[in-house]
């Protein structure tokens, strides 16, 4: 074929040198911008079509982008809509791989085998890395999401039909039976509509060597306001032996679990019939205890391995926290189950996954009420550090160990409704209930200590139902400045 000049003519001008290199530069230059090669090789009125088809592509890409706004990131947490990115991805590759071919055919007579390879080579490097990139990314996303959230939403009640809270109180059922498909627009109602407050169970579960079974021994519910975005965190403290159970639930006279909440999962595991539920026996019992605990009702749940909590921190490069106080343990457990001694010294501190997690778990020369404020602020940490930008470089190992310690009951149908809430929460929004010994104490014996539940509920209540002036008739703070509250004073140690 021979070469065009700029008019679109035939040329003789080239040597085949020129020619070649003129065919490479084309190439490479449609690689980039599908269009630019052909204008290069001389075939502009080609090349100028193949700029408006560019164009277009990309007024429709921002387009879509400034109309969905938030709601492209749904985009990110549906499985159907990932597998359409992945063809979409695909599509535009042969489009450009094809583009890239026909401005270096355009551009002169065939190059020497050995330049035509390495053209190849460095055209396709231009086009298929970001492609793969994109394409490693939405693989890894899909894959995550249909593994951790894979389960289908529970059919729920129909609207209008009554039903019962964990307390036994009738009230209209919260949600309809309408499923949501997560699209660009979620179809269906939200996953709080007809909800006051969206109260999920954030557990840290504990099963290392040594241990039987699986305890809890971190337990936080997070109540949320979809209207606000206003948040109440409480902690139970894992020594707490009687949590109050709903009715029918348990084989205790006291209808309640009498031994360490911490232990109350593995009760359940090795009771299942009495914990009947929707979820694993183990899980209907903490979600019983928690709802009947602060008198709402759990929704969801998300439970997180403490090995897996070492792999997520660590995957994320680490968390800086701000230790006011050097607290140590001289016989910490490790996650594999050996004991070593561990010190946080006070001050400015990154922390790797095994050093946060230490920083969250240390009660010796310490207490529990100083062990959960710390165990909030490391996730708020977690959560305010957590950049876009540093999650996308380290996307891979961040969802493989989400995949390996994630256990949740979100359905990914509902994934979306969470994003919707995105604007509205603030870290400096979050207020904590202290559940401490001095506080709420009953009584104790055997080893077991026993709290005030009804003062819990009713302190519960009152922060949900206004936390500005619940903080101030509480004596409460809000998250900030409450990391290690507690450790100044080791004479109430555990």
């Amino acid at each position: 074929m021979a070469p065009y000049d700029r008019s679109g003519l035939a040329s003789t001008a080239d040597t085949p040198g020129t020619s070649s290199k003129r065919a490479s530069l084309a190439a490479l230059a449609s690689a980039v911008v599908p269009g630019w090669g052909q204008i290069y090789a001389g075939r502009p009125e080609r090349g100028k079509r193949l700029l408006i088809v560019d164009g277009a592509i990309v007024a429709l890409s921002l387009g879509a982008i400034l109309w969905l706004r938030l709601d492209v990131l749904k985009l990110w947490v549906s499985t159907t809509a990932l597998a359409s990115m992945m063809v979409v991805n695909l599509v535009l590759l042969g489009y450009r791989w094809l583009v890239a071919t026909d401005a270096y055919q355009s551009a002169g007579e065939p190059a020497p085998r050995w330049q035509t390879n390495l053209v190849i080579g460095v055209v396709a490097f231009v086009l298929v890395i970001p492609h793969l990139i994109f394409g490693y990314l939405t693989v890894t996303q899909y894959s995550l999401i249909s593994s951790v959230f894979g389960g289908p939403e529970p059919v729920a009640l129909p609207p209008e039909t009554t039903t019962t809270t964990l307390s036994g109180d009738p009230v209209l059922a919260p949600v309809t039976t309408m499923p949501a498909v997560v699209t660009a627009t979620t179809v269906g109602p939200a996953l709080w509509d007809g909800l006051e407050r969206l109260n999920i169970a954030l557990l840290g579960a504990d099963s290392g060597a040594g241990r039987q079974g699986l305890r809890t021994d971190t337990a936080i519910v997070v109540s949320l306001d979809p209207q606000t975005g206003d948040a109440v965190m409480f902690s139970v403290p894992r020594d707490l032996s009687n949590a109050p159970l709903p009715d029918g639930m348990g084989r205790w006279d006291c209808d309640c679990f009498p031994d360490l909440f911490t232990h109350l999962y593995d009760a359940g595991e090795t009771n299942p019939a009495v914990f009947e539920g929707p979820d694993t026996p183990g899980i209907n019992a903490v979600k019983g205890a928690l709802g009947e605990m602060f008198g709402i009702p759990i929704h969801h749940y998300a439970l997180v391995t403490l090995d897996g909590f070492v792999d997520i921190v660590d995957a994320l490069g680490g968390v800086t926290i701000e230790v006011p106080v050097t607290i140590f343990d001289n016989e910490y457990p490790h996650e594999d189950g050996s004991i070593e001694s561990m010190t946080i010294e006070a001050g400015t501190r990154h922390l790797n996954g095994h050093e946060a997690l230490a920083y969250a778990r240390i009660r010796r020369q310490s207490n529990d009420f100083a062990r959960m404020h710390r165990q909030r602020c490391v996730l708020e940490a977690v959560v305010e550090q957590s950049s876009p930008t540093e999650i996308l470089f380290r996307f891979g190992a961040i969802a493989e160990a989400l995949k390996r310690s994630l256990v949740t009951d979100i359905p990914e149908e509902r994934l979306a409704d969470f994003i919707d809430l995105l604007p509205k929460l603030s870290t400096e929004r979050i207020v904590s209930l202290q559940i401490t010994r001095e506080r709420y104490k009953s009584g104790e014996g055997d080893g077991r200590v026993y709290y005030d539940i009804e003062r819990i509920r009713d302190d519960a209540r009152a922060l949900m139902d206004n936390p500005g002036s619940a903080l101030a008739d509480l004596g409460l703070d809000s998250l900030d400045g409450t990391c290690g509250e507690g450790d100044e004073d080791p004479s109430t140690g555990l």
